[in-house]
């Protein structure tokens, strides 16, 4: 595996007729991967993205919505009304990713596949190879919001992370209800016998 946009190529390549919508663009590298999943399959692309990306491919497979993409009236009007693929790339803030993957969600068929980027804040923290605290931080909360969805919604979709890099939340659909809310998940980190623990552990042995 040359790099982890390979990782989904060897999830989608063989679906026939494969509709996908991806939301963030940037230079064009996943874009273009899926633009030859699509020519090998009979699929089609769409790909929005706030800034004007619609240069980095030329195919009659592709659709570029130069928008928001929680722009949902204008986009729900292009978008195929059932989806294969959802891949989310776009504003890396849990919030926002949250909103865009519950509104799309509705799009995606039963047994489709959502996979959302940089959900992995092991390569940003301290001393790591891309130590950053901003980043470590917004993929830490993004990791949480996904963790907060599922664990309401663990009769809706399968959940998988991959790790490689900035890493990979994977979702997969298996059947059309309506999500429920995420909420935050009690813990018991700081409950009064896990502090005993830790302090117990810190004291010094005589």
């Amino acid at each position: 595996m040359k790099n982890k946009i390979d990782y989904i190529i060897q999830k989608i390549q063989n679906i026939k007729n494969i509709k996908i919508l991806e939301l963030g663009v940037q230079n064009g590298l996943s874009t273009k991967r899926f633009i030859e999943v699509c020519e090998n399959n009979n699929g089609s692309l769409t790909s929005v993205d706030i800034d004007d990306c619609s240069n980095v491919v030329k195919s009659d497979r592709w659709k570029f919505i130069h928008s928001s993409d929680d722009d949902f009236e204008k986009i729900d009007k292009i978008i195929p009304a059932s989806l294969d693929f959802i891949f989310i790339d776009s504003l890396h803030e849990p919030n926002h990713v949250e909103k865009v993957f519950y509104h799309y969600y509705s799009f995606l068929k039963k047994n489709g596949i959502c996979i959302i980027d940089d959900v992995s804040w092991l390569p940003y923290a301290k001393d790591q190879h891309r130590d950053n605290e901003f980043s470590e931080y917004i993929n830490r909360s993004t990791f949480n919001k996904i963790c907060e969805t599922y664990n309401e919604n663990k009769e809706n979709f399968l959940l998988e992370f991959f790790f490689k890099d900035s890493g990979y939340a994977i979702i997969t659909k298996i059947n059309n209800l309506t999500l429920k809310k995420a909420n935050k998940i009690k813990s018991r980190e700081y409950g009064p016998k896990n502090l005993f623990r830790k302090f117990y552990k810190r004291k010094p042995k005589k």
